[in-house]
């Protein structure tokens, strides 16, 4: 392994003492950025003690004023107390003449701090950006001396979200109440929670209870071996999701529920077959993707959505009811005559205008009671239903084309938006999917998309962050892919158009990363750490006698500082400036330090033995010629560890070794992993390379110059063929551990060649990945 990760504290100490510069200087402590500030003489100081006036009989107010005290007395250590009216160092009053619901003037002068607004979260999203105002230093606990300023704000969009998705992998409450806390610090006002899918049904629906008796629990997928027993899932009670409602609204954030349909249903169909399409009862399923299982939209289907709808609405108070309509592959509906028929009684052309007949009558529903529907951009095929809503996660196609067309729309596009994609391609960066979608990425995303007309941009309602939890199992995982892209999401959905400054938003992110961090949240710091590169071929470095290493930071914040000794890094080493010169052995240890002189990032060290540079992760591989890594999976579905983890090509179970310097080595060990084949592909699964087995269970081939082979019978030349370096037949999976190695000698030649490492093994078995290769200066 060739970067090693060192301790990695919470960010809640990082943040440098700062002395705030007039308004200039608050202002580079607000997440999101305020609208509008200007700078007075002065500053009131806030003290242990301090009490905040609320108005009389304003019992919203009041909340608000109890969620102030929370807030500061966890960022700053202070208490302050809530009276009644009058003339106190806080004071929430109401005025009609701060117009929007979310809209607030907060003042600062020597007297004290004034809290204007109209509407309830104007209010709260005031005492937030006091709770910030009053945090900007590690000085916990001591008074806080708040600049005399003004500050006149309003949010640019009306939805700014996250979405969570407990239906595949089950979340506590209590995870989601500190979700909801500390999106509530930095003004986002929506989670959407995924409460239905394949893998689980989460929401209690008294009417019909085996939907979380069977619908939310499930075995977990096989890596060979004994096969798994244990159920796992969880559900929520309807008590604990109205507790979950109240307490988001106290917080200003709305709660949008999704009942996904007709696709994205085996969980509804296992609890209640009659409700599929073929009358079989498949398990709940342990599997990632697509299934073929879809709702049956028949009298008794449609009846039993609308008493689903009831008892979601009843619980749920909000506008919008999400009813997912994506994925829904067709086969099933085009394969059934009483689909069929029933698509001829309705007039009906194809199975994407009975979606769309479903979506019609859903939303009819829904609107006769006072809500609205929202899906995916999906329920635009065969064409949007008048009372619609639609998120656009395919890109920002469907969602021009429906604001276009006069519906309201909330952007949420996999690129940028996805947060389940990993922001860094470290190797310590826990499970999700690739590729890249990073903090900077997120920011410059904006909700905004050209080609919408001007008279039109009206229906965008604003943009969310998705967590999809497919390889989100803790919620220390959940929170690392959330925190800190959630800031960059809040500032694109609030701040006023053309007002994003990435190089002015990174100092404001990194002081609420260490509010975020004191609060107990994992916030991941892969933005800020310092990444190593050997330029040229690691073969190179070892042919000279000298390593050449390059530092960078994904984001440019702060001075990068290294050692070379063995010590930590401070704000005393040496800054980096150019690629270095080491001899082959040294550790390079590095972290970049903001102006005050803070690491941005827990320390990161590189190690330039000889062993090291010859050695290869599953990260720092590649894939074979014909793929690309697309997932980055734990050894098992349902691990609570962040590692290992192997980036791997699900339709090819091939990993390719850049540059093997089979000059330097003369052998190999290959470390292998099985891991659970548990992907629903659909009409993708056509895409999967199928391998010819010589032996009972597959083989690994081990193979040199396989690019290089490639290339030339691309060229012409069907000849071409890899070197072999070897073939070792796989074990039964049955009885063999998850984790094993081989070991070869290589064939001598001069430079860096590329290695292929080919498993053969049936599709039916596990899938089998390369965990580590570590090469060796003598055969074996």
């Amino acid at each position: 392994m060739m970067a090693v990760r060192l301790m990695r504290p919470l960010l809640a100490g990082l943040v440098a003492s700062v002395v705030f510069a007039g308004a200039a200087g608050a202002q580079q402590m607000l997440l999101p950025a305020p609208a509008h500030i200007v700078a007075r003489p002065g500053g009131f100081v806030l003290r242990d003690g301090a009490r905040i006036a609320v108005p009389a009989g304003d019992r919203s107010a009041a909340a608000t004023a109890r969620l102030l005290v929370a807030q500061v007395r966890a960022q700053r250590g202070l208490t302050l107390v809530v009276a009644g009216a009058g003339d106190e160092a806080i004071r929430l009053v109401r005025d009609a003449a701060v117009a929007g619901a979310e809209a607030y003037r907060l003042t600062v002068d020597a007297r004290g701090i004034e809290i204007a607004a109209s509407g309830d979260r104007g209010l709260l999203y005031g005492a937030m950006t006091l709770a910030q105002l009053a945090s900007p230093d590690r000085a916990i606990g001591r008074p806080a001396t708040i600049p005399a300023m003004r500050i006149d704000d309003a949010p640019r969009f009306a939805w700014r979200g996250l979405m969570i998705d407990p239906a595949r992998h089950f979340q506590p409450v209590g995870v989601l109440k500190d979700m909801i806390d500390q999106m509530a610090a930095v003004k986002l006002n929506t989670l959407h929670l995924h409460l239905t899918d394949d893998q689980g049904w989460r929401m209690e629906i008294r009417k019909y209870p085996k939907l979380t008796q069977v619908g939310a629990w499930r075995i977990a997928p096989s890596t060979g071996g004994p096969p798994p027993s244990a159920p796992v899932g969880g559900a929520y009670t309807q008590a604990d999701l109205r507790g979950l409602v109240a307490y988001a609204a106290e917080r200003g954030v709305t709660i949008v529920p999704e009942i996904d349909l007709p696709g994205h249903a085996t969980a509804l169909v296992a609890a209640y077959p009659d409700l599929g399409i073929l009358g079989d009862r498949p398990p709940v399923s342990h599997d990632w993707g697509i299934m073929p299982h879809l709702f049956n939209p028949d009298p008794r289907g449609m009846q039993v959505v609308r008493d689903v709808l009831d008892e979601v609405m009843a619980v749920f108070p909000g506008t919008y009811i999400h009813l997912g309509g994506d994925e829904a592959v067709k086969d099933q509906w085009e394969r059934s005559p009483k689909v069929q028929a029933q698509m001829k009684a309705l007039g009906l052309k194809d199975e994407n205008a009975l979606q769309r007949w479903m979506i019609e009558q859903f939303g009819a529903y829904l609107q006769s009671k006072g809500r609205r529907l929202i899906g995916w951009d999906e329920i635009l095929d065969g064409g949007l239903p008048a009372s619609a809503s639609i998120m656009s996660w395919r890109g920002e196609k469907g969602g021009i084309e429906a604001a276009n067309a006069g519906h309201d729309v909330v952007l949420s596009p996999g690129g940028p938006l996805y947060l389940n994609h990993t922001q860094s391609d470290r190797i310590d960066e826990p499970p999700g999917r690739f590729g890249l979608n990073t903090l900077e990425a997120v920011y410059r995303y904006d909700p905004m998309p050209a080609g919408i007309a001007p008279d039109r941009e009206r229906h965008v309602l604003g943009a969310q962050g998705n967590l999809w939890s497919e390889y989100i199992v803790t919620p220390r995982q959940l929170q690392h892919h959330a925190f800190p892209r959630a800031g960059a999401v809040a500032e694109i959905t609030w701040a006023a158009k053309g007002a994003k400054d990435f190089a002015a938003f990174l100092p404001r992110l990194h002081r609420q990363a260490a509010r975020w961090a004191r609060a107990g949240v994992n916030v991941a710091d892969s933005a800020f750490a310092v990444d190593f590169a050997v330029p040229g071929t690691r073969g190179d470095a070892l042919r000279t006698g000298r390593v050449p290493v390059r530092l960078a930071t994904q984001v440019p914040y702060g001075t990068i500082r290294y050692t070379t000794d063995g010590r930590v890094p401070t704000a005393r080493s040496t800054a980096y400036a150019a690629p270095l010169s080491v001899a082959p052995g040294t550790i390079v240890r590095a972290a970049a330090f903001d102006a005050g002189g803070v690491a941005t990032a827990a320390p990161r060290a590189f190690d330039t033995s000889r062993a090291a540079l010859l050695s290869r992760v599953s990260s720092e591989m590649a894939a074979c010629p014909a793929g690309s890594l697309g997932l980055r999976v734990p050894l098992r579905s349902e691990s609570t560890d962040d590692a290992p983890a192997f980036n791997i090509n699900l339709f090819d179970t091939c990993t390719l070794y850049p540059d093997a310097p089979l000059d330097v080595a003369r052998g190999y060990r290959v470390e292998v992993a099985r891991l659970a084949r548990h992907y629903g592909l659909a009409h993708e699964a056509r895409a999967l390379r199928a391998h010819y087995a010589v032996s009972d269970h597959g083989e690994l081939l081990v193979q040199v110059g396989c690019i290089a082979a490639a290339k030339a019978r691309a060229a012409g030349d069907k000849a071409a063929r890899p070197i072999a370096a070897g073939a070792f037949p796989l074990p039964d999976p049955a009885t063999a551990p998850q984790q094993f190695a081989f070991e070869g000698v290589l064939p001598r030649m001069a430079g860096d060649h590329d290695m292929c490492f080919q498993f053969t093994s049936p599709l039916s078995d596990p899938y089998y990945t390369v965990a580590r290769v570590q090469l060796t200066g003598d055969a074996r």
